[in-house]
């Protein structure tokens, strides 16, 4: 009887621990695009940005990542007033691919 509890028990805890680590698994397989780690702390010309996106939810860094004409991306942190402007720009679509 003790036996049998004790298995049932484990499977119960390991069951848990399974379902528990499943979800940040998915979260981070699922995430799209780029993530950012290193930010850029000076504004560049506006005409050298071509196009800005935020970076996906699941990123540990909540950032702007603005792509220039010669297509390189910059991180800037999602406090930057700079990338801030520019994300909210009233003619600016996200992934409209049009110059600012």
């Amino acid at each position: 009887m003790m036996k049998t509890f004790c298995f049932t028990l484990g499977l119960l805890l390991l069951t848990a621990c399974c379902c528990n680590a499943m979800p940040q698994a998915v979260q981070f397989q699922s995430a799209p695009g780029k993530c950012c780690f290193k930010f850029y702390t000076r504004k560049i010309p506006l005409q050298r940005v071509f196009n800005i996106t935020k970076t996906h939810s699941a990123c540990q860094n909540q950032a702007f990542i603005v792509h220039t004409i010669k297509g390189i991306p910059i991180c800037y942190r999602e406090t930057f007033q700079w990338a801030r402007d520019i994300y909210s720009q009233p003619h600016y679509t996200v992934g409209s691919g049009q110059q600012l």
